[in-house]
């Protein structure tokens, strides 16, 4: 097959992007419905529990929370700028800003490590002797608090190896400004990612 002909045979590959936009949608409204899920679980408990989780979350550093909120708002906005570049055919911008973004998810997770580090140093974690001391509704409050952002940045790792993978995809030049569904679906998950931290955020750290 000549040069002229495979680019005449590529040209006319079949690409269902709104198929994969629905399903990208419809993947997430899964996620949605199990967040959801944990975010009822949270309200019930804490219902239950008003005073014991008004004492555990003074334990948690609100500054930890308030600066991962801050990283996350900032990568999502370099997210969509990524997508908004692509689009534009500025693929070297794009690029960059997607480095950018998995440099703010990393930031987040050093950030939650140390967090989790401090709290686990005082004894504050799942089964130790010093949270089984406290009152039922403390340990169901710090019990929710390591498995919701745990569950949440097992997510920011799903998220920043997506991203990385359409960060190569871009410089391969698969995804440019005539293809570019993959990193809008990248994009939308990253978004959720960053929405369900919204939620997180004052749940645990502001509403005490």
């Amino acid at each position: 097959m000549s040069s002229t002909e495979h680019t005449a045979a590529a040209a006319h590959v079949h690409r269902d992007d709104e198929g994969a936009r629905l399903g990208m949608w419809l993947f997430l409204f899964t996620e949605l419905l199990l967040f959801g899920g944990l975010f009822l679980l949270y309200s019930v408990y804490r219902y239950l529990n008003q005073d014991a989780f008004h004492l555990a979350a003074k334990e948690l550093n609100t500054l930890f929370g308030t600066f991962n909120t801050v990283i996350l708002l900032t990568s999502s906005l370099t997210m969509a700028l990524a997508i908004a570049a692509i689009q534009r055919g500025k693929k070297t911008l794009s690029i960059i800003l997607q480095f950018a973004t998995l440099f703010m998810a990393l930031g987040f997770l050093v950030n939650k490590y140390f967090e989790w580090s401090a709290k686990i140093h005082h004894g504050i974690f799942p089964g130790s002797e010093i949270l089984l001391e406290k009152s039922s509704g403390e340990i169901l409050f710090f019990g929710l608090y390591y498995s919701m952002t745990g569950l949440h940045g097992l997510h920011v790792i799903i998220g920043m190896a997506l991203i990385g993978y359409m960060t190569r995809l871009t410089m391969n030049g698969v995804i440019n400004k005539d293809s570019f569904v993959k990193l809008e679906s990248a994009g939308l998950y990253w978004h959720l990612v960053d929405l369900i931290w919204i939620f997180l955020f004052p749940l645990f750290y502001l509403i005490t």
